[in-house]
């Protein structure tokens, strides 16, 4: 295969770092949110209770507070990362879709592609300002970074955009993810291999 019709090796591992670490904020999203609010205040947490790695803390928290903590700490990486990305594709001309694609398909695939570029911006940029608008701020790994400035008003607001990303950019990722199967699944073409990490 040809390698301009491959991403350049940064692109690849940026793609990869940014799917794994928004499907995994997803999941510690989804599953922060089931957490009762209070609860007893501990320094030690078996991290998601699989008994493989303990987290030990300076300040004891609830259950809550920490995995709110952790989200927003990883989210910040990962914004940085997206920052990354954006900015290689900005920089880097993208290889051009297979020609085998339809019209419809191209214009799909761009439509999707710059969609998904919008919503892993919005995703990040709204929860950090639905923390900025909380009472505690936001702390990247316990290193205060924002303080809060307790607007509830402002924090609904926030907190009801940052969901409605995350539900958007879910769908989304969906409709990819389903692309790239037809793609290598049913029409058999060269899609898939522009962005594996194999040759």
């Amino acid at each position: 295969m040809n390698q301009t019709t491959r991403y350049t090796k940064v692109a690849i591992l940026l793609h990869w770092l940014v799917a794994l670490g928004i499907i995994a904020l997803l999941g510690l999203g989804w599953y922060m949110n089931e957490l009762p609010k209070g609860g007893p205040k501990v320094s030690s947490f078996d991290l998601f209770d699989l008994g493989l790695y303990t987290v030990q803390l300076s300040e004891a928290a609830s259950p809550r507070t920490f995995y709110f903590n952790l989200h927003k700490s990883i989210g910040l990486t990962v914004f940085f990362i997206i920052g990354l990305r954006v900015y290689w594709r900005l920089m880097h001309q993208p290889p051009a879709l297979a020609a085998s694609l339809k019209r419809w398909e191209q214009v799909v695939a761009h439509g999707t592609h710059h969609l998904l570029y919008v919503l892993m911006v919005l995703m990040p940029v709204t929860g950090m300002l639905t923390t900025l608008y909380s009472k505690y701020g936001l702390n990247w790994f316990s290193i205060p970074v924002l303080p809060g400035l307790d607007d509830p008003a402002l924090r609904d607001f926030f907190v009801a955009a940052h969901e409605l990303t995350a539900t958007l950019l879910v769908i989304l990722i969906g409709l990819h993810i389903a692309a790239a199967l037809k793609h290598s699944l049913i029409d058999r073409d060269d899609t898939m291999k522009r962005m594996s990490i194999f040759r």
